[in-house]
């Protein structure tokens, strides 16, 4: 009984102790800990390094880039709660972490609703007949080099700069299959006339969305950045042009139908983007809340195509059949997107 009270004693005697050595843990984990120096500050630097250099030797490895950059983010997170869990409180790592997987969720619908209609499109043949419009106006070797590279700084600002290139690109390598120089300096200037452009619009690439979303740069305080970015594609734009021909190149015509719905379809696009800003304009909600609207909006209307193409077909394409003009389901747009570049991104 005597020992049994003084074990009593002993714990009340110690209690205060305890509770502000409990209450200093805390304390100390109320602020993020400083891994600079720590063993799983250089683990995760050397997890990076590691895989981006994986990702730059995808051609040779074969090993696709989001693969080595998924799993070194997983051991960086794995990691720095582990250390936060012998700290006594994993809430500040795991708060972090979620933060983390918002901000990446709300850029993923972002750019899923983008290239989902960017791919729609490209079915419906807008990209196709824009590029056909361009070879078939008879413009010189120089006018197609100012022509191609403005438009693509311009398209850029609303449009995925791989996407915005490739057009482009495509435009050039049909005219100047015969002449390297300009196809060279024309795919030149696009390069550089698609990264200034994307970079004084939020919407224009993956680096200045996840700045706008982030809230770190007000969406108009973007526009600022106009005419740094228009001189960083004059200026090299105008000493490639001296090296540019003159001669009007000779180019073989062909001919684009558009689908059904595609100028519609570029309409809701526009509309889509509108409501994306206004969103975080005026109603203070994530970018991403507009656009998953837009991409609702996608839907219906593929919808309405879908239930009104055989009375289309059979009234204003009796001679085709109807397959020929069969409007695209939007979840094969959503699979042809580039899973590897988006997974690529989770270690933002």
């Amino acid at each position: 009984m005597k020992q049994l009270t003084l074990w009593w004693c002993l714990i009340f005697a110690l209690m205060p102790g305890l509770v502000l050595a409990e209450l200093s843990t805390a304390s100390e984990l109320s602020k993020p800990l400083n891994l600079t120096e720590h063993w799983v500050g250089y683990f995760s630097v050397a997890a990076l390094v590691l895989a981006y250099i994986a990702a730059m030797l995808e051609e040779t490895t074969t090993l696709r880039k989001s693969k080595p950059v998924l799993f070194a983010s997983a051991l960086i997170w794995f990691a720095v709660v582990f250390v936060y869990k012998q700290q006594g409180s994993t809430e500040l790592a795991i708060k972090a972490f979620s933060d983390n997987l918002l901000v990446y969720s709300e850029l993923l619908l972002f750019i899923i609703v983008s290239m989902t209609y960017l791919n729609t499109l490209e079915k419906q043949h807008i990209f196709a007949a824009l590029r056909v419009w361009l070879v078939s106006k008879g413009f010189s070797f120089r006018q197609l080099f100012w022509i191609t590279g403005i438009l693509v700084f311009f398209i850029a600002t609303s449009c995925n700069g791989l996407t915005a290139a490739l057009l482009m690109g495509t435009v050039v390598v049909a005219v100047g299959k015969d002449n390297p120089r300009f196809a060279s300096l024309a795919c030149i200037n696009i390069v550089v006339a698609t990264n200034a452009g994307g970079t004084f619009s939020p919407v224009g690439g993956i680096s200045t969305l996840f700045v706008w979303q982030r809230g770190i740069i007000e969406f108009t305080e973007f526009f600022t950045l106009f005419v740094p970015c228009l001189v960083n594609f004059l200026i090299p734009a105008i000493c490639m042009s001296f090296a540019v021909p003159k001669e009007t190149p000779a180019v073989e015509v062909e001919t684009v139908v558009l689908q059904r719905g595609a100028k519609r379809t570029l309409f809701l696009f526009a509309v889509t983007i509108f409501m994306a800003i206004s969103a975080d304009m005026y109603l203070q909600m994530p970018p991403a809340a507009g656009m998953m609207a837009g991409l609702s909006l996608l839907q219906l209307f593929t919808f309405y195509l879908k239930k009104t193409q055989t009375h289309f077909v059979a009234t204003h394409l009796p001679q085709r059949r109807s397959g020929d003009q069969k409007p695209s389901d939007i979840f094969d747009s959503i699979g042809l997107l580039d899973w590897d570049t988006l997974f690529f991104f989770t270690v933002l």
